[in-house]
């Protein structure tokens, strides 16, 4: 700890000098004089990382935070590499934007006076705008890259850089190593801050209206809406961004019984109403829920903090308004649209869906009784996102795709998943069942009764800073070497390792597994259709564990039972697996 401690408290003092603002030479002074040196540590024992999704840490001074010198150096290293990857470009363009955290203006001015700094254009969203329509806009105005600050759905203390490339999807090779490769070798003293005024284009209607037009197109039944108009619908962008677009979005599509959150309308990165501004957790639709009940709402929604991920609520067979995780709206996602498709005739067999490895599986039985093709990548929207230009650019056609972590996209104008269209599309849906005498909950039953039943359950184990780095990495070389022989008492029959791209069956044989590169994740399969996954967080000091129970469900009236008896499932799983 003593040699650690010199190493950290000599990065410190270098925070001390000239090229450092006041306000950061005093917070790096005061965790130098502090006796507990953990904080110290925690600021300064490592360089935050630049990743291939960007940066996401907490905001504050020293290496391992969200400041404007490591979110400087983060944009110099970009700038750099745009400037040298399309050298024979007159005009290399970029577009900027944050979402409503603290510092997020601050640091979406700085990485716009960066690149302006660099001779590269930049087109900076006047105010907080939706993660997918930076990634719409890339590629609407024909840039060669894009910056949104956000963490996401991340507590309040974060705050986070995405960087897209010119097809509007975040980073991927070769690009991705190029760009860390570059941000590496910058210093604080390379950053150009000083912008250049001619360089920045402030925008907003401009992108707002096209953008929104063509969420419009992806309506499947825009007369089903306009006859299920008053459809009643709660929403909140949990203090996000989400609270202009959603809105409109509705509207434009017609429905006319729309109602906000008022208190979480207000854009705010201390995020005052919720413990964490993460749709995924019950708690954060509490308010939304009240508001439900007061209005008799059919459907609740809810998007997080940059409006890219979507919560979503419907009313059971009790009429009790009860959370939906992410597989099952992806499940209903695909069923209405797969089905509305081929009742509209607009199968050609071109068709293609995709979901994430740790995605519940019976998506891939949605593909395969309806004889579409379904891809599994790997976890994150970039992936999604490269499948879609690849399977694009062979003629065929992008239905829709999710992954469990809340995230859908209907659409292939926007290239990372978009809360906007799917608010709007789970409407329809909604709209949809209402006038079938049915709930979204009455859908989702629907679908578990064409295509088969699993429950999902997932733990996330953190482990923050430098040692729970090393216990998170201790974690999976352990179950790397130790698979589990059953799982819930069922036998595992096939053990997925995408690190070094091997499966092996129940008999000891080995093949290779197809992905376009390693990646450290494990998955096993059991003789009943179980699918565990483990994998750690590239964003997060965590370790997360996906888990699936699968098991008959005869009758729709059957759903509690089974969906109980898959949940003892999943205990057992965690028992199993030590968490």
């Amino acid at each position: 700890m003593d040699e650690l401690l010199m190493q950290v408290t000599a990065k410190a003092q270098e925070w001390l000098g000239g090229s450092f603002d006041e306000n950061t030479r005093k917070e790096v002074q005061a965790l130098l004089d502090k006796d507990d040196k953990s904080d110290l540590i925690d600021a300064f024992y490592r360089d935050l990382e630049f990743g291939t999704g960007g940066l996401r840490g907490i905001m504050g001074a020293g290496t391992n935070r969200m400041n404007i010198y490591t979110v400087g150096m983060a944009t110099q290293g970009l700038a750099n590499y745009l400037n040298r990857n399309f050298k024979d470009r007159k005009q290399i363009s970029v577009v900027v934007g944050h979402d409503c955290r603290n510092n997020g203006r601050l640091f979406a001015e700085t990485v716009a006076d960066i690149f302006s700094a660099n001779g590269i254009k930049v087109y900076l969203f006047e105010d907080l705008r939706p993660t997918p329509e930076v990634s719409f806009a890339i590629r609407h105005l024909g840039c060669q890259s894009g910056v949104n600050v956000t963490a996401s759905h991340n507590p309040r203390e974060y705050n986070g850089y995405k960087a897209y490339w010119e097809d509007g999807a975040q980073v991927l090779a070769p690009h991705d190593t190029g760009i860390i490769d570059e941000v590496s070798k910058v210093k604080v003293s390379d950053i150009k801050f000083k912008g250049n005024p001619d360089l920045i284009q402030i925008i907003g209607e401009d992108v707002d209206k096209p953008y929104l037009d063509a969420i419009q197109g992806i309506c499947i039944d825009p007369e089903l809406v306009k006859r299920n108009h008053d459809l009643c619908i709660v929403y909140t962008p949990l203090h996000g961004c989400g609270r202009v677009m959603i809105p409109r979005s509705l509207a434009q599509w017609g429905f006319t019984n729309v109602n906000c959150v008022p208190e979480q309308m207000i854009p705010d990165g201390n995020f005052p109403t919720v413990v964490s501004p993460n749709p995924e957790y019950p708690e954060a639709l509490t308010m939304a829920l009240k508001l439900a009940a007061e209005k008799n709402a059919d459907v609740v929604m809810a998007s997080d903090p940059d409006a890219d991920r979507l919560g979503v609520a419907c009313r059971n067979d009790k009429g009790e308004l009860v959370l939906l995780n992410g597989n099952q709206t992806a499940m209903i996602f695909l069923y209405y649209i797969i089905r509305q498709l081929n009742k509209l005739g607009k199968i050609t067999g071109k068709e293609y869906i995709v979901k994430t490895i740790v995605t519940t599986e019976v998506i891939a039985r949605i593909a395969e009784k309806n004889n579409m093709e379904m891809f599994d990548c790997y976890t994150g929207f970039k992936w999604i996102a490269k499948v879609i230009a690849d399977e694009n650019a062979k003629g065929k056609k992008y239905v829709g795709g999710g992954e469990e972590s809340f995230g859908f996209l209907a659409e292939d104008f926007v290239r990372d998943k978009d809360a906007v269209s799917a608010c709007s599309l789970m409407a329809e849906i909604a709209a949809w069942a209402k006038e079938n005498g049915k709930t979204l909950f009455d859908v989702l039953l629907d679908a578990y009764q064409e295509y088969g039943f699993s429950q999902e359950g997932a733990v996330s184990v953190v482990k923050p800073g430098k040692s729970g780095a090393e216990e998170i990495k201790a974690m999976m070389e352990q179950f790397r070497a130790n698979p589990p022989k059953t799982l819930a008492g069922e036998k595992v029959v096939l053990v997925k390792d995408f690190k070094l791209l091997k499966q092996t069956d129940a008999a000891g044989k080995t093949t290779d597994l197809v992905m376009p590169e390693p990646s450290n994740v494990l998955q096993y399969f059991t003789a009943a259709g179980d699918k565990v996954s483990v994998r750690p967080s590239g964003t997060e000091p965590k370790i997360k564990f996906y888990m699936e129970a699968k098991l008959p469900m005869a009758s729709k009236a059957d759903y509690l039972r089974v969906q109980a008896e898959a949940m003892k499932k999943i205990e057992l799983f965690k028992r199993d697996l030590g968490i």
